[in-house]
């Protein structure tokens, strides 16, 4: 099995704490926004110290970033922010396994992205395996004990906000890979981890002008909730340095498609920690996600 489907594992696994974090966040102390920005206030400095620290370990000395760079960088941390912040607010509207769920949309699109944007390749074995995965989305859109037609169940705010996230994380992920990719010199985790280092900087400032001027206090909020909002902060650096390296080995889509096995570890934290029932139907969703990670593991 090659590095980077270890790597996506353990980046997945690293996530599903920090959004059951968030939703304690969410759930209990902060904003939408404020259980979004604790994420970045409290791993930009470790990444920065990390990256500084590679750097001078093993000589390589400071990368050169262009505009190609910043422009993916930027596109790409905006739209993290953006997809974060949806699925925080979606976790009011369905559990959690599910809600972590619908942000898994981001496969397919991610592949869609990946194509038009950086000309990244699929073979047609690997699209069905997403697409089998897509299918499993579907049917977790249902929500359990609704009543009308199939659209308009289908076609509800949580399953929105969802869908928004599953495309703001798609574009993330193509976007960091572009970053990453455009730096010329340096190993694969140099690359990854400057790329890092430079987006979550810009995502704290741009946060942080947002909530002075849209939350006042917010920040102190989030400085309070210290605890919590800092063990955020560290499962969000260790899931980001997992993903970031990732991207830089493989695409995207793919990456993301591997990366479903946080629905799995969702379920077990859906059920164990939260104690919300999972139906039929979703377990049925889950499965079909199940068998598309174990195909595209096979096939790559």
């Amino acid at each position: 099995m090659e590095a980077w489907v270890w790597i996506t594992v353990m980046a997945a696994a690293a996530q599903t704490v920090r959004f059951m974090l968030q939703k304690h966040l969410k759930a209990t102390k902060l904003s939408t926004t404020g259980a979004t920005f604790a994420r970045f206030i409290y791993s930009a400095p470790l990444v920065l110290v990390i990256a500084l620290s590679y750097a001078g370990v093993t000589e390589q000395g400071l990368p050169s970033f262009n505009g190609r760079f910043f422009m993916f960088a930027v596109i790409g941390g905006l739209s993290q922010i953006l997809a974060t912040m949806c699925v925080v607010a979606l976790f009011a509207h369905r559990n959690f396994a599910v809600g972590i769920t619908f942000k898994k949309t981001e496969v397919l699109l991610s592949a869609i992205v990946g194509i038009v944007v950086l000309g990244d390749f699929i073979d047609w074995m690997s699209f069905l395996a997403i697409l089998l995965g897509f299918a499993g989305v579907l049917l977790l859109s249902d929500p359990p004990n609704a009543v009308g037609s199939f659209g308009s169940r289908v076609f509800n705010k949580g399953a929105g906000l969802g869908l928004l996230s599953g495309l703001f994380f798609g574009f993330s992920g193509v976007s960091y890979r572009g970053a990453s990719l455009s730096i010329a010199e340096g190993d694969v985790f140099f690359r990854a981890i400057f790329t890092l280092a430079f987006v979550t900087a810009f995502q704290v400032a741009i946060m942080a002008v947002w909530l002075v001027w849209r939350e006042r206090g917010e920040i102190m909020r989030v400085l309070r909730a210290w605890r919590i909002a800092s063990l955020v902060g560290l499962t969000s650096m260790a899931g980001s340095i997992c993903w970031f390296t990732a991207f830089t080995m493989q695409t995207a889509a793919l990456v993301n498609a591997v990366g479903q096995i946080e629905l799995i570890f969702s379920l077990a934290a859906s059920a164990l920690f939260f104690r919300e029932k999972v139906t039929s139907r979703e377990l049925q969703g889950l499965g079909l996600l199940t068998l598309s990670i174990l195909a595209l593991i096979l096939i790559g």
